[in-house]
């Protein structure tokens, strides 16, 4: 463990074809279907993405894995949060990819769970980026007996030496946590689970992109809130601004943009240096390969404003007790929304090479 700065960067395993995926979207869908048919949509946007060192990879293989690791602990990532899609009922997506890392015990490289628990629709985005919705897998919130079959089917994972923990408690995230109504019963019963089975309890994270729910994340009785202040860069201007801006997207058919110069000066705020709550990193943003004209797109990332960033975070988080100097990263992988460490043919190992030169300079000065 990387005792000085825990940086853990959220997983997207929809790298290998599915069964649902296959009925939902046409056989042999992945990420990369929507990445590979990505096409630019105003001048200078820079699409498709196409993956350089890694290429359009199959999560099937063991190989891809632990080549991911590889790499990302090379630049001082301390470990992966899998997202977790747990339907209730003993539904699950997604989840080939973790349960053989769990079970072959490799990559040997740290890992821990977001449950990413919202139902899934087939969205058709509209230009105001809201959504016409047909309802794919619906998200069920179970009763005591169900929680209970939910916590034991993630007990191999939680028994795991690679486990990430906080304070000796095994991290678990929590997508939406204000939707989840019972989650304090939810909680209660995992952590006496847990302590059933030798564990020493859960570090709860709760999610949000809304400033305001920190303090009603944390009312829960979670360990922390991991704020995203991605919602706060694309904040409302007003009523006549709004409409100015939405007529001048429809006449010449474009999506919402916005510099990532001005984006990083929103993603960290004074909140993030509280110990319970926690800050995200956040190297790129273009949603248009999943949302078509309805998405957003953030411009001119480069390495020397993400170094820019990145630093604005570690600032931010040097006071904090070791084991408390959480980050998320978002994200490792997630090429549909343009958000991603993993090199690429435009920038190579740009990103990750800043990264590990910031995190070695913040281990030294500590």
């Amino acid at each position: 463990m990387n005792s000085n700065v825990r940086i853990i960067a959220f997983y997207l395993p929809q790298f290998h074809p599915t069964k649902n995926n296959d009925l939902w979207w046409g056989k042999g869908f992945t990420e990369w279907t929507n990445v590979g048919k990505a096409k630019p949509l105003f001048r200078g946007h820079k699409q498709p993405k196409v993956p350089a060192d890694l290429g359009y990879y199959d999560l099937r293989l063991s190989e891809v894995r632990k080549a991911q690791a590889d790499m990302a602990r090379d630049a001082g990532i301390e470990g992966f949060c899998y997202y977790h899609y747990w339907f209730g009922n003993g539904h699950v997506e997604l989840d080939m990819p973790f349960n053989e890392v769990v079970r072959l015990g490799e990559p040997d490289f740290p890992f821990c769970l977001c449950w990413a628990n919202e139902s899934w629709h087939k969205k058709f985005w509209n230009m105001d980026g809201t959504t016409d919705k047909q309802i794919l897998a619906e998200q069920v919130y179970e009763n005591e007996e169900g929680n209970t079959k939910h916590f034991y089917a993630l007990l191999d994972a939680f028994k795991d030496k690679r486990y990430i923990r906080v304070n000796g408690k095994l991290l678990f995230a929590i997508y939406k946590p204000l939707e989840f109504k019972k989650i304090k019963e939810f909680m209660d019963l995992w952590n006496k689970l847990a302590k059933k089975e030798g564990l020493n309890g859960f570090y709860f994270v709760g999610q949000t992109y809304d400033t305001p729910d920190i303090d009603k994340i944390l009312g829960l009785g979670m360990n922390a809130c991991n704020i995203i202040h991605l919602w706060d860069c694309f904040q409302k201007r007003g009523i006549l601004l709004d409409k100015i801006h939405m007529f001048y997207r429809k006449l010449f058919h474009r999506p919402r943009i916005i510099s990532y110069e001005k984006v990083i000066e929103k993603l960290v705020t004074n909140r993030e240096s509280d110990i319970d709550v926690i800050p995200t990193i956040i190297p790129n943003w273009d949603h248009t390969p999943r949302s078509g004209m309805g998405g957003t797109v953030i411009i001119k990332s480069s390495p020397s404003l993400f170094k820019k960033h990145v630093l604005d975070v570690l600032n931010i988080i040097e006071k904090k007790p070791a084991d408390s100097r959480l980050v998320f990263l978002k994200s490792w992988n997630e090429w549909g929304e343009g958000n991603y460490m993993e090199p690429d043919l435009i920038w190579g190992n740009q990103y990750l090479d800043t990264l590990k030169e910031l995190v070695l300079k913040y281990k030294k000065e500590l």
